[in-house]
């Protein structure tokens, strides 16, 4: 694998709030290989969702640098970030973020209309397992079955980079461990690479690499040889 499909190097994330800087981020160096799952893993406030959101496009770093696939990200202008954001990335939520007044399956059209070459909407929301249940509202759904369309919508752009924001926080146990296997799965059949950010520990099991962050910087990184299907994850 190469192991610079994604590479941070020194990056720095500073927030400036009236007088106040806030530094979110603080010499984050690290890469992930192509094809790999990534869990990265801290507490409330250690930066990882500033992290995810930079890597995805949402937001620009201070200092440092960052290439996914070999392009500088962080050099990027406006228009170039949105062409990103809408071709190469998808983004999975905790809390879905569905429009509500589309079917399942027309939420996940919305989305392949925005790849370059996108998959059937139908057929990825088959591969989910919710065939029956395109034409409802995401009203009429369970929080997994919202959860399993919000990822639907993201594999549909067929996107390099699968970035998951705590994707099971909102679910219950059975619930949770169905998400996994689907992301797992995901990565493993498409080739994709997958980056999850969770404060569950018991999610580091389930990566190819794992990522420990506190308080805005790096505490390791671990490539990890022998890896756990979501199967027997417990926690």
């Amino acid at each position: 694998m190469s192991e610079d499909f994604i590479r941070f190097e020194n990056v720095k994330k500073v927030y400036h709030t009236g007088e106040v800087d806030l530094t979110a981020l603080h010499d984050v160096s690290f890469s992930v290989a192509r094809g790999e799952i990534c869990v990265i893993v801290g507490e409330s406030g250690a930066g990882k969702t500033t992290l995810l959101n930079i890597l995805g496009g949402m937001d620009t770093l201070t200092e440092g640098r960052i290439t996914v696939d070999g392009e500088e990200v962080s050099a990027f202008d406006e228009r170039r970030l949105t062409a990103y954001r809408r071709s190469d990335v998808g983004f999975v939520f905790q809390f879905y973020n569905l429009i509500p007044n589309l079917t399942a399956l027309e939420n996940v059209e919305l989305a392949a209309r925005l790849g370059r070459e996108s998959a059937d909407a139908a057929e990825v929301l088959a591969q989910v397992g919710l065939k029956d249940r395109a034409g409802n509202f995401p009203s009429q759904l369970s929080g997994g079955e919202q959860q399993r369309v919000a990822i639907a919508r993201a594999l549909a752009k067929r996107p390099k980079l699968l970035l998951c924001d705590e994707p099971t926080g909102a679910l219950d146990y059975q619930t949770g461990k169905t998400i996994l296997k689907l992301l797992q799965d995901s990565c493993r059949e498409k080739g994709m690479t997958v980056i999850i950010i969770t404060h569950n520990k018991a999610l580091c099991a389930m990566a190819d690499r794992v990522i420990r962050v506190k308080s805005g910087s790096i505490l390791s990184e671990e490539r990890r040889r022998e890896v756990t299907p979501v199967e027997e994850l417990e926690w």
